[in-house]
């Protein structure tokens, strides 16, 4: 992938074909670019993982297969100056597309494995493992939301089979047209890539998240308490997960990102208020416990197990033992008495 970055960025400079008005080795770069991370980031994940670990490496060797096979399709594809998705023009085209279709499916059910991998490891650090849980799982929802691009347009279904192109990114406007630098998101109507990219990126966003809590710990007392990171990592984690739920919402309705309406203003709005909520319950500070409460009889009865383990004395000192009569002093009494 690092290699096929390189010759998609300098076919970039070089070759100046376009195709549905973007760059024709963008598309290449992009995808290599984010199967790379992608990749990396699972790689990473799996060596952290304590159980099914061969399970883990066969998964992981299908992902980065599956990974390979898309972008020799879709290099290819740009070489003989065709577009890759959604492309039904010829045998070959077809033929190259639905072999895109089934890595697609391939990988997601080789991550869907390893994100499962995740939730039977036991981490000691539970922050971490629930952020990379939930980044996993919220990934997976990104890579299945691409599935609405394979839908074919109001415009494609008219012509009934007849289209070339079946399926599409954008929604109420057609390829091609203005766009934002760098994603190459529609700023005329809905774009469903958004969703996509946003959702596949808790992969790493979310970790990243944790990681910036950490390096903060030594300067805020507060996160240094594992249980405030961790529910920092769950509103978090909340929060990413309601911002795809929005960007999908609005891309669904036909709606670019740069230009949302006053019931898309609302929602983001109500995210805000839910995520500042969450932002306050999970900095509270925690009540002291006390190891001693008779009310907490599982601890005490771990406290008694380790005092019978160790060997330890019982405790004279009760209210019972104090109450119980002294025999021998008594006795000692009642001689000194009777004594001439």
């Amino acid at each position: 992938m690092a290699v096929l970055t390189v010759v998609s960025g300098l076919g970039m400079i070089v070759d100046d074909r376009t195709l549905v008005g973007s760059p024709i080795w963008f598309k290449p770069f992009k995808f290599s670019v984010s199967l790379m991370i992608y990749s990396l980031t699972l790689a990473w994940m799996l060596s952290l993982t304590t159980r099914g670990r061969r399970a883990g490496r066969w998964a992981g060797t299908v992902v980065a297969a599956a990974g390979a096979i898309e972008m020799v399709a879709i290099t290819g594809q740009v070489i003989r100056g065709r577009r890759s998705h959604f492309n039904y023009a010829t045998g070959l085209d077809t033929a190259l597309y639905n072999v895109m279709g089934a890595t697609i499916i391939t990988l997601w059910i080789s991550s869907m494995v390893i994100a499962f991998l995740l939730f039977r490891s036991r981490l000691a650090d539970r922050p971490a493992a629930w952020a990379m849980r939930l980044g996993s799982v919220i990934a997976l929802a990104g890579a299945g939301l691409g599935y609405l691009m394979t839908r074919p347009t109001p415009r494609q279904r008219a012509l009934d089979g007849a289209s070339d192109i079946r399926g599409s990114h954008s929604v109420g406007v057609p390829e091609g047209g203005p766009s934002m630098p760098l994603t190459g998101w529609s700023t005329t109507g809905g774009d469903l890539r958004i969703p996509h990219f946003v959702g596949m990126h808790a992969l790493q966003l979310i970790p990243l998240f944790l990681l910036a809590l950490t390096a903060l710990a030594p300067r805020v007392a507060r996160l240094r308490d594992e249980r405030v990171r961790l529910r920092l990592v769950l509103v978090a984690a909340g929060l990413y997960a309601a911002v795809v739920a929005l960007v999908t919402w609005q891309a669904l309705r036909g709606q670019a990102l740069v230009h949302p309406d006053a019931a898309t203003l609302t929602a983001a709005g109500g995210v805000a208020v839910a995520g500042a909520a969450g932002l306050f319950a999970a900095l509270r500070p925690n009540r002291p416990t006390d190891p001693n409460r008779p009310t907490d009889p599982d601890r005490l009865a771990d406290r008694a197990a380790r005092g019978t383990r160790e060997g330890t004395a019982p405790d004279t000192d009760s209210p019972a033992d104090s109450t119980a009569p002294n025999t021998d002093s008594t006795a000692d009494s009642a001689a000194k008495e009777h004594a001439p």
